[in-house]
């Protein structure tokens, strides 16, 4: 039978963003489940296919006989003004039902400028948008995440959210949905109240909130007995068993990371103070590399993708790299398989592992100072020094690379200008190293990108009490920086100050951001981490509307006695340690790592990982 699906995609770009049927998708009769989960990602099929937590967590909850997962994702403009034209709402894509009768819709908080996305596809599905709207007959809304330790701003949106890791959690939240659906669903409250129980899960609507006269948080407190005053994050304890998918869904269209992607391993040691990353993820958990590669193993047999990315925070603190690559290259060599070793850090890779990566197909490498001067570096808590970069682009020209990509960061605290000139300096000087190897030692067109992305402090960091430049400062070091580079052969890319300031309105936002996203998504913003789509006046033009000030949220150093929006959340680092690394930040002096030295950040408290090895 042709669906009304099926004759509009005709009319846009890439129908097979919406097709579904791919390979290894899973088929299920939906009159055979209990529950009916929707995956949402709130961006487009490329960028959600992408994403691993999504296959692990899609396979993971379709192991369940009594459960269906499917993919929601976000709908591109053509498709949702077609789905407009014709009364169709948002689908999910395995069956192509609509989603506006699943049980659950869970949305994953990868990035902050996806929240109008979120409101504009809970609009298409014709749900309304706040929780407190929403009665037993429209599906439950919850959502887990990066962004999802501080969901202040989306906070009156969902219904819950799953605080850490998913595999376990997950499976606990499908169970006691099935027990109150078994009981008949009369009221969303019950169901909400046993979840509450459940350590992870944070129900917003379990929690008042009140400001001083200050406009800052006064307290986040519970209002029901069975929220915790913390909620305090899940991770997988023994990571060697957590769950990993024996099996892909192979896309018919090219997707942003067209790969196997092989977890090695999560959290990381390093400790960059920065990373909010770094932080929730902690700590460190390795799996075996001889299940690594029976994963691995699996993954190429049922996909036949042609590379395979090792995932991790820092792919060269894995202690079983070298017996891991040996034994992936044993695998993919004879089959021209390419292996790809993202996450990099320039000061422990060897040539050796380069050449082996480099057999199949040699691809740039990025490399990531951070900053321009040592200074700098240390203020991070970056743990690299000149002569690591320097010795290490050494090895590479050596090795016959000429593609080399340098990240940096703008708008670090206490930056100044210096430190922006430190970054043309540390190019030139990349760019000096290789003239001075002979010409018949080195390849040739040598191809330097200085990138810059501007710094957003995020919750969680030790920098999450610190000011957030203003516009016109980034500006400034921007185009300080692009007159300080003389050379052609350095090439300098940076990043949207727009977008930034406003991911950092939303990164430390409170509950009263809810009603200016919402307003937004009427006002016309959508998919604001596509440049072509962001509308930065029509957002400003929004708060100023509702009357809140967005620069309150950016354009002030808040104190340590300050209550901040995310203080009832738990990662298991405690707030003095972040405070301690705010002060070394300040005196520019380094923490060392995980491995070296351990630093009372707390997280011992789980009783796992690198704190134990």
């Amino acid at each position: 039978m042709i669906t009304t699906r099926d004759k509009i995609l005709s009319s846009v770009m890439k129908p097979t963003r919406y097709t579904g049927g791919e390979l290894n998708a899973v088929i299920k009769n939906p009159a055979d489940v209990s529950v009916r989960f929707g995956f949402c990602f709130a961006d487009t099929y490329e960028i959600a296919m992408s994403h691993l937590g999504l296959e692990i967590l899609y396979h993971l909850l379709n192991k369940r006989e009594d459960t269906y997962c499917e993919r929601v994702f976000a709908p591109w403009t053509d498709m949702e003004e077609e789905m407009k034209k014709h009364g169709m709402k948002l689908f999910a894509l395995e069956t192509g039902d609509e989603v506006t009768h699943f049980d659950m819709l869970g949305f994953t908080l990868q990035y902050e400028l996806c929240y109008s996305n979120i409101v504009n596809m809970l609009n298409l599905a014709d749900i309304p948008v706040r929780a407190k709207d929403r009665d037993e007959s429209y599906p439950i809304i919850c959502g887990g995440g990066p962004c999802a330790y501080n969901a202040e701003p989306v906070a009156d949106i969902f219904d819950f959210f799953m605080m850490g890791e998913g595999e376990e959690i997950i499976n606990e939240v499908a169970d006691e949905y099935v027990k109150w659906k078994k009981s008949g669903k009369k009221n969303k409250r019950d169901y909400l109240e046993a979840i509450a129980k459940i350590e992870g899960v944070y129900v917003p609507s379990f929690y008042d909130v009140e400001y001083n006269d200050d406009r800052t948080v006064k307290s986040v407190r519970p209002n029901n007995e069975n929220a915790k005053p913390k909620v305090k994050k899940r991770i997988m304890k023994d990571f060697n068993d957590a769950y990993a998918p024996d099996t892909i869904i192979v896309p018919f269209g090219e997707v942003v990371h067209d790969r196997v992607m092989l977890e090695v391993m999560r959290g990381c040691m390093r400790g960059c103070r920065f990373c909010q990353a770094g932080y929730i993820y902690r700590p460190l958990r390795e799996r075996k590399p001889e299940n690594l590669l029976g994963i691995a193993e699996n993954l190429l047999s049922c996909s036949g993708f042609d590379e395979i990315s090792l995932s991790s925070l820092s792919t060269s603190d894995f202690g079983g790299l070298k017996e891991l690559t040996d034994g992936l290259l044993d695998m993919t060599e004879k089959k021209k398989i390419g292996l790809s070793l993202p996450s990099l850090r320039i000061d422990n890779f060897s040539l050796e592992l380069m050449n082996k990566v480099q057999k199949v197909r040699k691809t740039g490498i990025t490399f990531a100072p951070e900053a321009g001067t040592q200074r700098l570096r240390d203020v991070i808590n970056k743990n690299i020094n000149e002569e690591d970069i320097i010795k290490s682009t050494d090895l590479l020209f050596r090795g016959g690379w000429t593609n080399v990509k340098l990240y940096f960061m703008i708008g670090l605290p206490t930056e100044t200008m210096e430190d922006v000139h430190g970054i043309a300096d540390l190019a030139q000087k990349v760019l000096d190293v290789y003239f001075a190897i002979p010409k018949e030692e080195r390849a040739n067109n040598i191809n330097i990108t200085v990138s810059t992305s501007s710094f957003v402090p995020k919750p969680f960091t030790a920098f999450q009490w610190a000011k957030q430049d203003s516009r016109d400062m980034l500006i400034e070091k921007q185009n300080e920086l692009k007159s300080s580079i003389k050379s052609k052969r350095i090439r300098y890319n940076w990043h949207d100050n727009k977008t930034s300031y406003l991911e950092g309105v939303f990164a430390r936002g409170d509950r009263r951001l809810g009603e200016v996203i919402i307003k937004a998504v009427e006002n016309g913003c959508k998919f604001d981490g596509w440049g072509e789509h962001f509308k930065f006046d029509t957002w400003m033009k929004t708060f100023d509307e509702l009357g809140i000030d967005p620069d309150f949220y950016t354009s002030r150093e808040r104190s340590y006695e300050e209550v901040l929006p995310w203080e009832h959340i738990d990662i298991g680092v405690t707030k003095k340690f972040f405070m301690r690394e705010n002060e070394r930040a300040k005196a520019a002096t380094t923490t060392p790592n995980c491995r070296e030295q351990c630093s009372g950040c707390g997280i011992a408290s789980f009783g796992t990982g690198v704190c134990y090895e």
